[in-house]
């Protein structure tokens, strides 16, 4: 598998040489942020091979690379979920439904990984695998949050909801508001594709439906940043710590 770009590779040289093959470095940039990357990738055990921007071009020719590239053995480790859910009681989940663009995926693992979502999860049937693009557009993201694919979403809920997880899914024509939900610290969330929404079975298997508050002429939001809105919220509800009052000044 090929990486690239920056913030992908540096994340992926954090977790050591193994499955590491080759790291390629453009000889045409000799700047500080270069300078970093190769000194991370010695400090990992991995020597760069400094080649003509030409040669990185034609190994990536539609990709934002940056001058750097990476080859690696595979994609990140899987992650049991049963296994997940023994080691983190009451954890922050999110479940992707038909999501198969591999940028929308990408930026949903950015996001989940800001707001702390344990995992994310998505059908091996509709959904997007760990691509390259994805991997690329979540900025290394894709190194912290685990990605997992199964085989039936429908009963993965199911199986989350026997194990104490508040399951939410998000609907436009949901009669309640994000806002009026009273979240729980152990919750996944389930997102639809944009315009498709969430499929039947999904939906049923919901402990709650919800909708995003919209005030403009747009009906629905990109998934990614529908994500941003209903994790955040969750961190804000339930994870947040206690705003500290202001004290007078001087």
């Amino acid at each position: 598998m090929l990486l690239y770009g920056f913030h992908t590779v540096a994340a992926r040289l954090k977790r050591g040489a193994e499955g590491i093959r080759d790291l390629y470095v453009s000889g045409a940039r000799d700047d500080a942020r270069v300078r970093d990357l190769v000194r991370a990738a010695e400090a990992a055990g991995v020597r760069p091979h400094f080649v003509d921007a030409a040669r990185i071009e034609s190994l990536c020719p539609r990709g934002r690379h940056q001058g750097v590239l990476l080859f690696v053995d595979a994609a990140p480790p899987a992650v049991d979920l049963d296994e997940l859910l023994e080691r983190v009681p009451e954890p922050l989940l999110l479940l992707l439904d038909g999501v198969t663009d591999p940028r929308n995926l990408g930026a949903c693992l950015r996001v989940a990984d800001g707001a702390g979502v344990h995992a994310v999860i998505a059908p091996k049937d509709h959904a997007c695998p760990l691509t390259d693009v994805a991997i690329q557009t979540a900025s290394g993201a894709a190194e912290s949050v685990p990605y997992m694919m199964v085989t039936n979403l429908a009963r993965t809920i199911e199986d989350l909801r026997e194990a104490g997880v508040f399951v939410v899914g998000t609907a436009d024509e949901a009669r309640t508001s994000l806002y009026q939900l009273s979240i729980p610290r152990a919750v996944a969330w389930v997102l639809g594709a944009e315009g498709k929404g969430l499929r039947r079975l999904t939906r049923q298997r919901c402990d709650a439906l919800v909708r995003i508050p919209m005030a403009g002429q747009i009906a629905s939001l990109n998934v990614s940043v529908a994500a941003g809105v209903v994790l955040f919220e969750t961190v804000r509800q339930t994870r947040s710590a206690p705003e500290v009052a202001a004290g007078p000044r001087g």
